[in-house]
């Protein structure tokens, strides 16, 4: 009976395995890694309450290779917290942006040249 059992839970675990493999290969070969710039626009206002768990989140999709981009917080209407905020959280980052919405296209144009 254990034997069965056994048996049942190996395989089982060894199908899981197989989905978890053929899942990694699928999203290797549709994320956006290294196909050319991308850029996450961020848009922040208030004292950016929720900015370090967006960019966190951003982060995280980076370090599991899912994608490459360069994040622009854009400030609509941060208080000077926020903007405090904002700027330590771009500055701890190299491909973090802090531009103003007004700013945003030649913030862009900016980025493409360096």
């Amino acid at each position: 009976m254990f034997y069965v059992i056994g048996k049942a839970v190996l395989a089982l675990l060894a199908a899981a395995g197989l989905l978890a493999v053929g899942w990694l290969l699928l999203g290797a070969m549709v994320a956006p890694v290294g196909r050319g710039r991308i850029y996450a626009v961020v848009p922040a206002g208030g004292d950016g309450e929720r900015l370090e768990q967006e960019l966190a989140g951003l982060r995280w999709l980076e370090k599991g290779g899912m994608a490459r981009f360069t994040v622009i917080i854009a400030d609509c209407g941060l208080t000077e917290q926020g903007r405090r905020l904002a700027a330590l959280l771009a500055g701890r980052d190299s491909g973090t942006i802090l531009c103003a919405i007004e700013r945003l296209p030649a913030c862009l144009q900016e980025e493409k040249q360096v």
